[in-house]
Order: structure tokens, then C-alpha cells, then sequence
């Protein structure tokens, strides 16, 4: 099970590379797509069938989106392949809080817009994410 950042990181640019060797990863953040995790950390197992793991990546061509194992905490298969001039106007409501920040991601083909919830750790990753997709740093 990876746990470090920078092993998780490394997995994810593998399954890049292995995908398209011409792109190159800028910036990965874990993301956890649903309602308040503390919510459905209260609710137990059943909560955690309300949430879905992802990475979000920002690479040179694209943002990708690709679901992550809660078991294993690896990328599984490439959910959504977002061109960099459209991701731009998928990102609202950028909400940074002390343990748990989130925002708001139209991913392709959905109705609204999906939570994503994003853990302290990832808060540098997350800052440099933003920056990438909306042009400008979100405070």
C-alpha cells in the first residue's frame, strides 16, 4: 500500500508514461470525490460507499483524472482525459479549511459538478494544481 506522497506520485507518473510516453506530469493530487468526509467517516462503511477515490494530475497536454484503489491506494484505470484550455472552466468554489479543502470538478459527462475533497498533506500539491488549471493562484 503506498502511503508516502512521493511514492504515490511515482505510480501515477508510471501509469502516465505507460499510457503516453510524450507527457509529463507537473503536478498529482489524491482527491476524494463525494459529500463531507467527516460526514461519511461518521456513517462508517456505509459512508465510504458514497465516496470515490481519484488522482488528479496536471500534465503538459492534459488533465487526468484517474481512479485510485482504496485498497491498495495505486491508480487503476483513467476515468477522464481533460484537455488543458478546457479544464479551465471546470474548477468553482475553491473552499481551503484546515484538515479537509475542496472544490468543485465538472467531470465530463456528469450532470454537477463533484466534491472534491482534499487532505492537508496535499495542500502545496493542491495550491500548484490550481494554479495550473485556473491561470492564477486561489488563496
Amino acid at each position: 500500500m503506498a502511503v508516502k506522497k512521493a511514492t504515490i506520485q511515482a505510480q501515477v507518473a508510471a501509469a502516465i508514461t505507460e499510457a503516453n510516453p510524450a507527457d509529463r506530469p507537473l503536478v498529482t493530487i489524491q482527491a476524494v470525490a463525494g459529500p463531507s468526509v467527516w460526514l461519511m467517516s461518521m456513517l462508517g462503511l456505509i459512508g465510504q460507499a458514497f465516496l470515490t477515490y481519484y488522482f488528479i494530475t496536471v500534465t503538459e497536454q492534459a488533465v487526468l483524472v484517474h481512479k485510485a484503489s482504496m485498497l491498495s491506494n495505486r491508480p487503476k484505470e483513467l476515468a477522464f482525459a481533460i484537455p488543458r484550455t478546457e479544464a479551465t472552466w471546470l474548477v468553482s468554489d475553491v473552499n481551503r479549511n484546515t484538515l479537509w479543502s475542496w472544490f468543485r470538478f465538472q467531470l465530463p459527462g456528469q450532470a454537477t459538478p463533484a466534491r472534491m475533497n482534499v487532505h492537508r498533506i496535499w495542500r502545496e500539491e493542491l495550491d500548484q494544481l490550481l494554479d495550473h488549471i485556473v491561470g492564477q493562484p486561489v488563496t
